[in-house]
Parts: structure tokens; C-alpha cells; sequence
């Protein structure tokens, strides 16, 4: 069996946007897979991320930011070694472990007070989450 990827279309992104901001899950592709994707604030959206992958509730999700306002958003504090790193190895496959927010919800910290951060290294995945407007 023959796969063909294709790059999506602005209309196909709008269409996904749209879809996550209802609290759906697309699949989306990052710099190393192909994942589901949800809206990181919405515990009900997560909550289907969990339920389709059979994934523990224990299991924490990484979110996938587009910026580091996002990054700000959603994390309590930032070290100095971090955006260091993240001006190093973003946009990339580093993800780093930070303080939540109270935003971040437990479904989607899988109960820890921290949440792991990734910005993709994927050009339509970048443009998608920018078109949310939330991990």
C-alpha cells in the first residue's frame, strides 16, 4: 500500500482549527509522528485523546505551543536555562517540564502539578495551533 502525504491546504487548517476549538481531536503531524491533537485547556477534549489511544489517565500529555507568550500562558515561571534552550532547540523535538498554570488542567497533566512543553518543528502544525489560539 502506497501512502501519500500532501500538504494541507489553508481551508483543510481552518476546518482543523475550528474543529479543536469545538472541543474535537484531529490528527496532526509533528516533526517525528503523526498525533492526536486537542484543545490543551478543554479537560472534556483531552479526555478524548486519553479514551481513543487507551492511554492511562496517569500518562500526562505533552502540549504544543506556537510561541513563548503560549509558553507563558501556560506555565508558572520560566528559568532562565529554559529560554536559553528553548532559543537553541525550538521550534524542535526538545520538550521540557514546567510548573502548571491552573489554566493546564489535571486531564491533561495527568494529575501533576507540572506539564511538558514542545513547540513542533512542522510548519502547518505551527500555523494550526497559532490558529487556535491555545495549546
Amino acid at each position: 500500500m502506497k501512502t501519500e502525504i500532501k500538504k494541507p491546504s489553508y481551508e483543510v487548517l481552518c476546518e482543523a482549527a475550528e474543529l479543536i476549538k469545538k472541543g474535537e481531536v484531529v490528527a496532526i503531524p509533528t516533526e517525528t509522528v503523526y498525533g492526536l491533537a486537542a484543545d490543551a485547556y478543554n479537560p472534556d477534549a483531552c479526555a478524548k485523546i486519553f479514551k481513543a489511544k487507551g492511554r492511562p489517565q496517569d500518562n500526562p500529555l505533552i502540549i504544543h505551543i506556537c510561541d513563548l507568550d503560549m509558553l507563558k500562558n501556560s506555565v508558572k515561571e520560566i528559568p532562565p536555562l529554559a529560554l536559553t534552550l528553548a532559543e537553541h532547540f525550538w521550534s524542535g523535538s526538545l520538550t521540557m517540564i514546567f510548573p502548571k498554570k491552573d489554566i493546564v488542567p489535571d486531564t491533561t497533566s495527568g494529575g501533576l502539578d507540572t506539564v511538558a512543553v514542545r513547540m513542533p518543528d512542522n510548519e502547518d502544525t505551527l500555523n494550526l495551533i497559532k490558529m487556535c489560539g491555545v495549546p
